[in-house]
């Protein structure tokens, strides 16, 4: 959030980018010496402040004389010592970042870079798209805000509706990371988790006439109340039909089961609203089953009927196949799954290769089940992915000997 502050009070985002990196350097040459201080990130927002201003002073010192830096200088000068990140400059900077001068596309990697802290090839994982193409897209963004006077703000209430679409799917982007990592050695990213949540339920209190953000605020919600079950003591996967669902934070699905109802209640949809209520939907069925063995698959691949002919993503087109695999049968979905595993989009899918061993397993072929295991081991980019990997080979290594 500190990134988001600094950009918001000297209006220049490359500006707050250096200033942060700079405070990040002099915390690492300060803290071992002095101590971690109480608020770290008061603490690194403060110093990144007076970097920032440093540099814009010797900007007003020039012969030609700038006059941004001048007022940026004068409101950054006029700001309080001690600057403490708050909910709404993240929000500012996410709304910024979906300025409608940018393509959607670009909006969306520029605000999960700088907004939400991605790296770029966890940006392109989540795009499912390459990490130079995704890299050389922020960069011409970033010019582009600078060249074009961008303002770092949250722009009136009546161009809030334009900016938004892009705005929640940064959001949903952000905690599918963090439910899920794409890279490092933790499965669950709880900071990116926590974040997502405060966003989507800031932006669900802050428009309540918006569907889509209730609606993304339920399923946030929903899916986040079984984080603590995701993996064991030792950081290794734990799925859902193992977890103990009495460890469920039933508050967070009774507030989810609330934001579902509210967005159902809307008269009037975009589509992209409608998907993050179908996906919402799908989440309170696993959330209310009682049991795995209970679990409504019937109403969940209707819900993902509806979903797939709302959009062409393939990870909906892959989940609803794993669905189909539990309501139909392993024999239904493997067609289902060979077909998408022609798709290029899910090339590096590791859950893919994981859903097809699974189909394979329970249709009794041990030996396609094994191929498409180590096509999983391949493909993982996590620790805990390839421990998760390794496990299920153990296992049908104990059913081949039993």
């Amino acid at each position: 959030m500190a990134l988001a502050t600094v950009a918001r009070l000297t209006g220049d985002l490359q500006l707050a980018e250096d200033a942060i990196a700079e405070a990040h350097a002099a915390a690492l040459e300060t803290w071992p010496a002095a101590g971690i201080p109480d608020r770290p990130g008061a603490w690194i927002t403060t110093v990144a402040r007076n970097r920032a201003l440093d540099v814009l002073r010797r900007e007003a010192r020039r012969g030609d004389l700038e006059r941004a830096a001048t007022a940026a200088l004068t409101a950054l000068e006029s700001s309080p010592t001690v600057v403490q990140p708050i909910e709404d400059d993240q929000l500012q900077l996410l709304f910024t970042c979906c300025h409608p001068a940018f393509a959607p596309e670009v909006r969306v990697a520029l605000a999960l870079r700088f907004v939400c802290g991605l790296r770029v090839p966890e940006i392109a994982r989540v795009l499912l798209e390459g990490d130079e193409a995704v890299a050389k897209r922020i960069q011409r963004a970033k010019a582009k805000l600078r060249a074009a006077s961008i303002p770092l703000r949250l722009p009136p209430a009546g161009l809030l509706p334009e900016r938004l679409p892009s705005v929640l799917e940064c959001v949903y982007l952000l905690f599918t990371e963090g439910y899920a990592a794409t890279e490092g050695d933790q499965w669950v990213r709880t900071e990116l988790c926590d974040e997502a949540v405060r966003l989507a339920v800031l932006l669900a209190r802050t428009l309540p006439e918006e569907p889509g953000a209730a609606a993304l605020a339920a399923l946030v919600l929903l899916q986040d109340s079984r984080r603590g079950t995701r993996v064991d003591d030792a950081g290794r996967p734990v799925l859902l039909p193992d977890q103990d669902r009495s460890r469920w934070d039933h508050g967070r699905i009774a507030e989810g089961i609330r934001w579902l109802a509210a967005a159902r209640a809307h008269p009037d949809m975009s589509a992209g609203s409608a998907a993050y209520l179908l996906q919402a939907a799908i989440a309170a069925e696993h959330a209310q089953a009682p049991t795995w063995e209970r679990t409504d698959w019937p109403a969940i691949v209707a819900a993902y009927d509806q979903l797939a002919q709302l959009t062409s993503s393939p990870v909906v087109l892959l989940n609803r196949a794993i669905a189909v695999s539990h309501a139909d049968g392993p024999a239904v979905a493997q067609p289902i799954l060979l077909a998408l595993a022609e798709d290029p989009r899910l090339a590096r899918s590791t859950a893919l290769a994981l859903a097809l061993a699974d189909v394979a397993e329970r249709s009794g072929d041990l030996t396609a089940a094994r191929r498409h295991l180590t096509a999983a081991e391949a493909r993982a980019s996590t620790v805990a992915e390839r421990s998760h990997v390794r496990r299920i080979e153990e296992r049908l290594d104990g059913l081949a000997s039993g």
